[in-house]
């Protein structure tokens, strides 16, 4: 398990990822993201996960550089938008990215959301971007199992990472197995089902019992369940408190009381219906 906020998983090309980063989806461009990033990286955080979507990858390549952090020591993700899928749209949509962001190559980048018929093409564009050394690892968001399997029917190269929603409501049992099968790592976004969970009594009685927050009850359980986990803050003191997950463990009967809070509840689309921004 994880000690400290700098551990690492390796992924299946031998990669090292964070267990643990800071996401900024809805963080304004400009002075709001750039306090943010700043923030996570002076308290230790060295992985940031952001997206083309998210309107902010100019701001967050400003604090990285302002951080003085050598480009090696981070982690830093983003993804390929709905628009922007097909074979020469994704790679013109990494340059952008790469452009806005003021990095020479990304750590990690992902296919935001499956759509309907296009994402194999754009996959090849991802796998060329890693044969060319462009970016370190490549992966998906939001594919459920069955996308997984069809993606994998004609790939070169198996996704190394799946960042999906994640939370004790939406506890995706079966899609985490397949993925651990596969040897790809599972990441949750929106762990904290944007705040919806914090006064669930299951956890609130669990973080009475650890003298910690709903929050890092929550957070914790990402990491014993082997998924990396990427809460979203603005505000510097949550960014550390949400860090502070490292020095307590929940008990097997702990996760599993957590583990029975699953509705199958989604706070986001469900991926086989998302389709806003598509041009298929």
């Amino acid at each position: 398990m994880p000690k400290s906020l700098t551990d690492t998983t390796t992924l299946h090309n031998g990669v090292k990822m964070p267990w643990f980063g800071l996401g900024v989806f809805k963080v304004q461009e400009g002075s709001e993201v750039i306090e943010a990033v700043r923030a996570a990286l002076k308290n230790g955080y060295r992985s940031i996960d952001t997206a083309s979507y998210y309107q902010n990858e100019e701001g967050v390549g400003l604090a990285i550089k302002e951080s003085g952090i050598p480009r090696e020591d981070l982690f830093i993700t983003s993804k390929v938008w709905n628009s922007d899928h097909g074979y020469d749209s994704a790679l013109q949509a990494y340059e952008t990215s790469l452009k806005k962001l003021g990095l020479d190559y990304l750590d990690l980048y992902l296919i935001h959301w499956p759509g309907k018929n296009k994402f194999k093409e754009t996959w090849k564009a991802l796998e060329k971007l890693y044969k060319d050394g462009r970016v370190r690892a490549i992966g998906v968001s939001n594919f459920k199992v069955h996308h997984l399997q069809e993606l994998m029917q004609d790939c070169e190269i198996k996704p190394m990472v799946n960042q999906v929603e994640y939370h004790p409501h939406l506890t995706q049992k079966e899609l985490l197995a397949f993925c651990q099968k596969e040897g790809i790592q599972l990441e949750a976004w929106s762990p904290l089902k944007r705040g919806q969970l914090l006064n669930e009594p299951v956890i609130t009685e669990i973080a009475g019992k650890h003298g910690k927050t709903p929050a890092q009850i929550i957070l914790r359980w990402d990491l014993q369940s082997q998924v990396i986990t990427i809460p979203k803050s603005i505000k510097e003191m949550r960014i550390i408190e949400n860090a502070d997950v490292f020095d307590f463990e929940l008990t097997a009967e702990e996760m599993k009381n957590i583990d029975g809070l699953n509705k199958d509840e989604r706070i986001g689309s469900d991926p086989d219906e998302m389709m806003r921004g598509f041009t298929e």
